[in-house]
């Protein structure tokens, strides 16, 4: 869900999730739905997706990235969306966004997003996902968006010299995103559930009004994220607002730049304990990550050698891990029509998708005038 913004699998400063979640209930949920995934991973499709407001980072890796390509690599249709009309939610202009629509579709391939089996596309180029959004507003209360738990989060840090529509009415918009192509998976965090609730009412409240007994829209289930959590070089949550991320674009030299002036403690010996040392053990955890390892057994390798000394460990293994990645955005960057021509080609992809759907709709809204 396009929840960093506004994906449904990543949201930068979000909300715990909201009254009536049963996170317990979508945890168990979850796994179900791994295991069949596994069985018949063809029998599925998925919308996930980013705001295109900068370079993506190493916690976007590791949190979302992987996860993007795992679920493609299993034979999942994917659906990739770059949430450009988005941006607007919290900002009163988007700035660079030609420029940051190229970024992102650049991480996406560098990563592994392939566009022959994964379709990448845009909100702005879809003008039938995006007629979506009004009748699917007529079936949420002003009270309903009100009470939403991410919604007066991203209110209350809001950009904004004052809220707009665009902010207030966004989890519909992020359920025309899912509807329209009928995912019926979506990965998310548990921040991201009471989102997903928002879909699943319009699905069901559609289905209800409109198409008894002849539903149109499944009501997509959560594909819960075990992302680990990793730090900022400030201490605070990894985000692209707040300059303390790592980018994947990020050449050696940055890298190692970043890392060390990375917030640690006064502690020399190294250890991995998120709770009572929540900043050194981030950088362990980012270490173990990029080498594979156990964190608490990168830790115990550091020992007293001091936060030099993991910080050094943590920049190796980043500069390590993401040089093939790295390289490979390198390639693509020096050719930007092809950029343009993969978003094409989902743009077109995902039009036809979006005009069926909507075609459905107005069919069993009694609007279809031919």
């Amino acid at each position: 869900m396009t929840t960093e913004n506004s994906s449904p699998d990543v949201q930068e400063g979000a909300a715990v999730p909201g009254p009536g979640i049963d996170t317990t209930l979508a945890r168990r949920r979850s796994a179900e739905l791994e295991q069949r995934l596994r069985d018949d991973p063809g029998r599925f499709r998925v919308l996930t997706g980013d705001r295109p407001t900068g370079r993506l980072h190493l916690g976007h890796y590791f949190g979302t990235l992987q996860n993007r390509v795992r679920l493609q690599d299993l034979g999942v249709e994917t659906f990739v969306l770059v949430a450009d009309y988005q941006v607007l939610t919290d900002r009163d202009v988007a700035e660079h966004l030609a420029e940051h629509v190229e970024d992102l579709v650049l991480d996406y391939l560098a990563c592994g997003i392939d566009p022959e089996r994964s379709t990448i596309f845009t909100h702005s180029a879809l003008p039938a996902l995006n007629q979506l959004l009004l009748p699917f507003l007529s079936l949420v209360s002003v009270a309903e968006l009100r009470r939403n738990p991410t919604v007066k989060d991203e209110i209350a840090h809001s950009r904004q010299a004052a809220v707009s529509g665009l902010m207030f009415t966004y989890p519909v918009h992020q359920a025309a995103d899912i509807l329209f192509c009928k995912a019926d998976l979506v990965p998310v965090g548990q921040d991201q559930l009471p989102h997903l609730e928002v879909t699943r009412t319009v699905a069901r409240r559609f289905n209800d009004r409109y198409a008894a007994g002849n539903p149109v829209f499944p009501e997509p289930d959560a594909l819960l994220s075990e992302a680990p959590l990793l730090l900022g070089t400030d201490g605070t949550k990894m985000s692209k607002s707040r300059a303390n991320a790592v980018a994947l674009a990020a050449t050696a030299d940055e890298t190692a730049a970043l890392i060390r002036r990375a917030k640690t403690d006064a502690t020399r010996r190294i250890t991995y304990d998120p709770a009572a040392r929540p900043e050194v053990s981030s950088l362990v955890l980012l270490a173990a990550l990029c080498q594979g390892r156990d964190p608490h057994a990168v830790a115990e390798e550091i020992g007293d050698a001091g936060a030099a000394a993991l910080k050094r460990t943590a920049t190796e293994a980043v500069n390590d891990h993401f040089a093939p990645l790295r390289a490979r955005r390198q390639e693509y960057a020096r050719d930007r029509t092809y950029l343009r021509k993969v978003l094409q080609a989902g743009n077109e992809r995902a039009a036809v998708i979006a005009e069926s759907t909507l075609d459905e709709v107005r069919a069993a809204m009694g609007t279809r005038y031919r």
